[in-house]
């Protein structure tokens, strides 16, 4: 287990025994109501040589609104709130200078779900393949994880160029695992770079265990995601994919139309020159970005949100507070976690 991964067991396991808080958020989970929800289930069948999908329904029980760990061990409970964000942690920096503006529990580790992508995109750029390559979706590719869907069914052939834009765009998870898949020395070796990109990058909070964001070991802190989001803007496809409204493509079956996933690009009076957004249980809502606001580049990070609008509703929060002066010393942070001592870290391990 690498350090990174060590330290963002810590924020999930430590602070739980440490604060003693477990029977806090276990009645707050039985207290939500649970809704019932009448949900299609699709499978494919074969019947006299010809492919059928059969759809059944089902009712299930289910709680709205998933805390992530962050939030059910009550890590920010009693957090200043200088911008009342709904982020858990954020980070605003400005471009130009590296001044921080505004900081809020920048230094912890946790899962970055599809934010992963943009690290996706730079391996699968380095390795200078034609954007014209042909790649197929198969069964491999499939999200065997969290058993999540896709647009893109099996047998599906895009070019590598197609690929890249709608996991950008479009946060398409099978998009990004062809990518990997079609690197030289398969996955593994994907994997491998994304990680050995990081420790270049300087990233030392960071580990990735898989291409699409997936997997919560899939790990940062909003600082390392800074030194990514700089790194990821000198790659014009990634600015320009990114920051696509809209996408239409062929898979050799059918076409699909595909929209971004940022409610914010495009919108008037942003000026994005890079984004992405994730989601995972373990991560919450995320929404890293590159823009200018009143002729100032920064980056913002926006990290473990509740709520499906409320990252971009933080982001206007924190372009406006931009726009008003705001960056002062007195605003500008909204509390850090302390660095994990020794016996913190050995405890984790001991608990793994």
């Amino acid at each position: 287990m690498s350090p990174a991964q060590k330290r963002a067991c810590l924020h999930h396991t430590a602070i739980k025994h440490a604060t003693l808080k477990q029977h806090r958020v276990e009645r707050t989970l039985s207290s939500r109501p649970t809704v019932v929800k009448r949900v299609a289930v699709k499978r494919v069948v074969y019947r006299g040589g010809q492919r059928h999908i059969v759809t059944s329904y089902r009712k299930v029980n289910f709680r709205p609104e998933h805390l992530s760990p962050g939030r059910a061990y009550g890590l920010h409970d009693g957090l200043p709130q200088a911008l009342a964000l709904r982020s858990q942690e954020a980070l605003v920096v400005d471009e130009n200078t590296a001044e921080v503006l505004y900081d809020k529990q920048s230094s912890m580790v946790r899962p970055i779900a599809s934010i992963s992508k943009l690290m996706t995109a730079m391996v699968s750029l380095d390795a200078h393949i034609p954007l014209t390559q042909t790649m197929e979706v198969t069964a491999d590719d499939r999200d065997y994880e969290k058993g999540t869907g896709s647009r893109l069914s099996v047998g599906s052939r895009l070019n590598r160029a197609d690929m890249l834009h709608i996991a950008l765009m479009a946060s398409e998870n099978r998009a990004a695992a062809a990518l990997s898949r079609y690197y030289p020395g398969g996955r593994p070796a994907f994997i491998a770079a994304m990680n050995r990109k990081a420790r270049e990058l300087g990233m030392n909070d960071t580990h990735f265990n898989d291409p699409t964001g997936l997997s919560s070991q899939n790990v940062s802190s909003a600082r390392d995601l800074v030194k990514m989001i700089k790194a990821a803007y000198q790659y014009p496809l990634i600015r320009e994919f990114s920051t696509d409204k809209s996408y239409d493509v062929n898979t050799g079956r059918k076409n699909l139309h595909y929209v971004s996933t940022d409610h914010l690009v495009g919108h008037p009076g942003w000026q994005i020159g890079l984004q992405k957004t994730g989601f995972i249980n373990e991560a919450g809502q995320c929404l890293v970005m590159q823009a200018v606001v009143h002729g100032r580049p920064v980056i913002i990070v926006l990290l473990d949100s509740t709520g499906r609008y409320s990252r971009f509703a933080d982001a206007a929060r924190v372009r406006q507070w931009l726009l008003d002066g705001g960056g002062s010393a007195a605003l500008r942070t909204a509390g850090n976690q302390p660095a994990a001592t020794t016996t913190q870290v050995a405890n984790v391990q001991r608990a793994l």
